[in-house]
């Protein structure tokens, strides 16, 4: 028998931590036959801490656990065969039944949350390294032409095809060359990468050795972010284990390659997920973008041809290696094969990763999700982070790959997915994305650092209530400039929150603008706080805690001075009676 708790970011923050120390304690006290192993995240956040009973061929999945729950799960299911009611409600009690999960097709997240990502032999029982096995028996031309065929596609962001960028590197003549994975995640709301390296970090590894193999390199990087710490610490045991197995180093499996990994942590700069950017920090050097060409192909780290993809692009090489390119090419369409992980987040019932096949409606994802949340209608959803853009409910139904969500002023992206109800305002989840993009520009092009800067000084007066008609032609006439004339990725997507809004959702611009009004009340500068004085009970709270002494008391009740009042919402807030009403 074995419980497996999981570890990811998720469950420890949720308290998996104290859940595995108690049954750590209370499998040792009772002397029980059991094997207590960590995993990483199953995708499904919303139920962490989650405790995992196997039973030969059955599992049970208890979900939401607290420590209080542990002695339970022993006595009446291990010791009774009784289940309490933590068991997810699903078939069998095995969360893999949740209609979230059921419905998924799983590849990059393949053995996330079943496996102990800090044994790996865990791996190894369910395939792992066979791949690398394979690879090193044949020619690096017959694994290009394998992920050629399979028509994999970059997971990054622009979905180049990762066989085209594989050939490149293998045909420049080098003495040295490198290999990197790129995982410095920086989307805001993205976490696919980082439950890839917490849950299964060997499989980077494995994809990473069979690149060295195959285009000559012997040296790999990873360069993650040290805001993953969980994701460095099993990264650094995943590593040390492959050494001692002979999965990486010298003489790999008794051959003539040799291959090494290293780690690189960023300091945390969004603009480090460039190509470019991210070898200039990999070099000692200030995380800059550069000019291009010379690609990294030809010219990457310290001068040398460098392979960079990023940790689902590479999750998906060895599931190719073994089961072939006809198979990854029934999955996905017929321009973008195989399948694309998502953060599910925002005003959706389950949040959590999702991992389906290219080409998947949004709407078939939303209702994956659980739908919106508290049954509200469903205004938009953001794909491609702060360099993507909004999707309106009138294109609910498109299938999410490359082509449409381009065609459409989107993008796929990384894969973060930020679900809108009809309570958002799209003029400040514009200014949101944009505010981001201003603060992680590196500042070297002047496109970028202004052009940016400028447009979100617009965005500003319009939801103070300040704007004018004249500023959208402003907004758009900038966007098309920062887009045409920034150096890297970082600036020519920056404006694409804004021109995607402007394009579904100019009339809420024009609301702002000429009605001085935010029909969702998310702008305070455009909101005016009132007092119910049926529902007011008198606490004061609001009129003590008012910065600007704004709230007065008249006679038995309390009353908002209107031209005080500078709309920081803190006495809305702040009330437990919801007394104070938005306008």
């Amino acid at each position: 028998m074995k419980i497996t708790v999981g570890m990811g970011s998720c469950g420890i923050a949720a308290g998996a931590n104290k859940i595995y120390s108690r049954l750590e304690k209370e499998i040792k006290d009772r002397s029980l036959n059991i094997k207590l192993a960590k995993v990483g995240c199953i995708g499904l956040c919303k139920y962490e801490p989650i405790v995992e009973v196997y039973e030969n061929s059955n599992i049970t999945s208890y979900v939401n656990v607290s420590e209080d729950d542990i002695p339970l799960i022993i006595e009446n299911h291990l010791s009774n065969n009784i289940l309490i009611e933590k068991a997810i409600k699903a078939k069998n009690n095995n969360i893999r039944n949740d209609y979230f999960l059921k419905n998924q097709v799983r590849i990059a997240l393949s053995h996330c949350g079943d496996i102990n990502p800090e044994d790996i032999n865990e791996y190894v029982e369910l395939g792992g390294y066979q791949a690398l096995e394979e690879s090193i028996k044949l020619k690096p031309e017959t694994i290009i032409n394998e992920i050629k065929n399979s028509g994999l596609r970059g997971r990054g962001g622009a979905g180049f095809l990762t066989g085209l960028k594989w050939e490149s590197a293998y045909k420049v003549a080098s003495d040295i060359k490198y290999v990197c994975c790129n995982a410095d995640e920086g989307d805001p709301g993205a976490f696919m990468d980082r439950a890839v390296l917490e849950g299964n970090p060997h499989a980077i590894i494995e994809a990473m050795a069979i690149a060295g193999y195959t285009i000559g390199a012997s040296t790999g990087f990873i360069y993650v972010r040290s805001e993953y710490p969980l994701a460095v610490e099993r990264l650094k045991i995943a590593i040390k284990q492959a050494k001692e197995k002979k999965y990486i180093g010298d003489n790999i499996l008794d051959s003539n390659f040799s291959f090494n990994v290293e780690l690189r942590l960023g300091a945390g700069a969004f603009v480090c997920g460039e190509e470019t950017a991210l070898i200039a920090s990999i070099e000692g050097k200030r995380g800059e973008p550069s000019k291009k060409p010379p690609f990294p192909t030809t010219s990457g780290i310290f001068d040398k041809p460098t392979l960079i993809n990023n940790v689902e692009t590479l999750a998906n090489i060895p599931q190719i290696i073994l089961n072939g390119s006809d198979w990854f090419n029934t999955i996905g369409t017929e321009k973008s094969k195989g399948t694309k992980v998502f953060a599910l987040g925002g005003k959706i019932n389950t949040t959590g990763l999702i991992e389906i096949p290219i080409g998947t409606p949004l709407q078939k994802i939303i209702e994956i999700g659980g739908g919106v949340l508290n049954n509200k209608d469903f205004k938009a959803a953001q794909t491609g982070g702060p360099s993507g853009g909004c999707i309106p409910k009138e294109l609910i139904d498109i299938p999410m790959d490359y082509e449409n969500l381009n065609a459409i002023g989107s993008m796929m992206g990384s894969g973060g997915l930020i679900i809108m109800d009809e309570d958002t305002c799209m003029v400040d989840i514009a200014k949101f994305f944009l505010a981001f993009t201003v603060d992680e520009s590196c500042g070297k092009c002047s496109p970028c650092r202004i052009g940016t800067t400028r447009m979100y000084e617009i965005l500003d007066r319009i939801t103070k209530g300040q704007g004018e008609i004249k500023d959208l032609d402003e907004l758009e006439n900038l966007a098309t400039y920062i887009k045409e004339s920034s150096l890297c990725g970082l600036g020519q997507s920056a404006p694409n929150p804004v021109l995607s809004t402007l394009r579904y959702f100019k009339d809420e611009y024009i609301e702002h603008i000429e009605n001085k009004n935010c029909k969702s009340n998310t702008c305070n500068f455009l909101t005016t706080y009132i007092i119910n004085d049926e529902k007011c009970i008198k606490c004061g709270l609001c009129y003590n805690n008012c910065p600007k002494n704004a709230i007065n008391k008249v006679n038995d009740h309390y009353e908002i001075d209107q031209d005080k009042c500078i709309k920081c919402g803190l006495c809305f807030k702040n009330c437990k009676f919801k007394a104070i009403n938005k306008l």
